[in-house]
């Protein structure tokens, strides 16, 4: 739970001095502190102190671990309900019980409706959350930022697809390097990252898209560090399902340029501080957003360079290009130009007239991945995607 410290709020109760183990709590929890004291507080036998002075209460009974863990659940149950008051409907993690707490002579778990996930979107959200804590243990911060001063200089995506776009009078793309999607299956099965990578980039791709999750897309970080190691001069979006700032520091190991941020998974704040971390790292943040409000929420951030339009509703997988249009209309739409920013086209773009579709809606560059990869040459692919050779001879 330390991926976001340097935004914390102290938790208001008893403090004091100690050297055992550490918590710490993620800004966009904090505000709910004042409000839940009363569902957090009982009676004190021992308490474990926070990284942010606070002090984590275990009743008689309780380990301190378990008290530790019971922390960390309430803390996530109220990071899903400062979500909830944005609009976001995926949890960060099951509304199960936490640790048993002793009562009396009894002990008991809290119960909650919900532990199913709702949809795939929070699925994986919640299979990412599990995935990353045990990353973290293994790689802790400071070994990562470590392994930054070998990690490969960071490139300008967004220059990359500025120039694409010059170039050509077309959106420029970038071409996903993609095995495999909940939705579709297995969309390749010799699948070469590499000679995938490089296709693409003979084809005329301004970047590349790697898919690094690895339960639902066959991804790998892996693969993203192969193609990076390959040569290919292309810039590299690492395509993760991102909840953790210590999620950035990694990608910039393995080699990323850009990483993605999906606006119906993070609160505000967690985009906000991201956004800081991914200019100090010289990582480019595309932003994801898919309605109205996640577009007007991330519109009102400072720092916003990049945002995609994912015309696929990631909670149904339910398909619809004319989002993107309905999005960049109006006031949105010269907020968009104004501040200078590149939109991108994501899902459901097959053919030229889908490209010319959302090009004249405004976007300056395109996120492809199924209709090109499935192809027996990814390269002949973009040229068919693009209804002409784009590459540069």
């Amino acid at each position: 739970m330390e991926g976001l410290a340097s935004l914390r709020v102290p938790f208001q109760t008893t403090q004091f001095h100690s050297s055992r183990p550490r918590t710490s709590i993620l800004p966009s929890q904090a505000i709910f502190f004042h409000k839940r004291s009363s569902f957090s507080s009982f009676s004190a036998s021992a308490q474990v102190e926070s990284n942010d002075g606070s002090a984590t209460v275990a009743t008689p009974g309780e380990s301190v671990t378990e008290a530790l863990k019971t922390k960390e659940w309430e803390v996530g149950m109220f990071q899903n309900e400062v979500a909830a008051s944005q609009g976001i409907r995926i949890r960060r993690r099951p509304p199960s019980g936490p640790p048993l707490h002793y009562v009396g002579p009894f002990q008991f778990r809290l119960q909650n409706e919900g532990n199913t996930p709702r949809n795939i979107l929070e699925e994986i959200v919640w299979n990412k959350d599990t995935e990353v804590s045990h990353l973290k243990e293994r790689k802790p911060l400071g070994v990562l930022k470590k392994a930054l001063e070998n990690a490969p200089p960071a490139r300008d995506f967004i220059g990359a697809l500025k120039a694409a776009n010059e170039r050509t009078g077309l959106p420029g793309l970038i071409a996903e390097v993609k095995k495999a999607s909940p939705s579709r299956g297995i969309l390749r099965e010799d699948f070469d990252p590499v000679e995938i990578a490089k296709a693409y980039e003979k084809g005329g791709a301004a970047c590349l898209s790697v898919l690094t999750d690895e339960k639902y897309f066959k991804g790998s970080f892996e693969n993203l560090e192969a193609i990076r190691m390959a040569g290919i001069k292309c810039p590299l979006l690492c395509k993760e399902f991102i909840i953790d700032a210590w999620q950035l520091y990694y990608a910039r190991t393995k080699g990323a340029d850009a990483v993605l941020l999906i606006a119906a998974v993070l609160p505000d704040l967690d985009i906000k501080y991201m956004i800081k971390i991914c200019k100090l790292l010289g990582l480019t943040a595309l932003v994801e957003v898919h309605d109205e409000r996640e577009f007007d929420r991330v519109l009102a951030i400072e720092g916003i360079e990049l945002i995609g339009i994912n015309n696929r509703n990631l909670e149904t997988f339910e398909l619809d290009i004319s989002i993107t249009k309905k999005l960049l209309e109006g006031e949105r739409g010269k907020i968009i130009r104004e501040r200078g920013i590149t939109m991108v086209g994501e899902s459901g773009l097959f053919t030229p007239d889908d490209i010319a579709y959302v090009k004249e809606a405004g976007v300056k560059a395109i996120l492809v991945g199924e209709s090109i990869v499935k192809q027996n040459d990814p390269g002949k692919g973009i040229s068919n995607l693009f209804g002409k050779d784009i590459s540069l001879g």
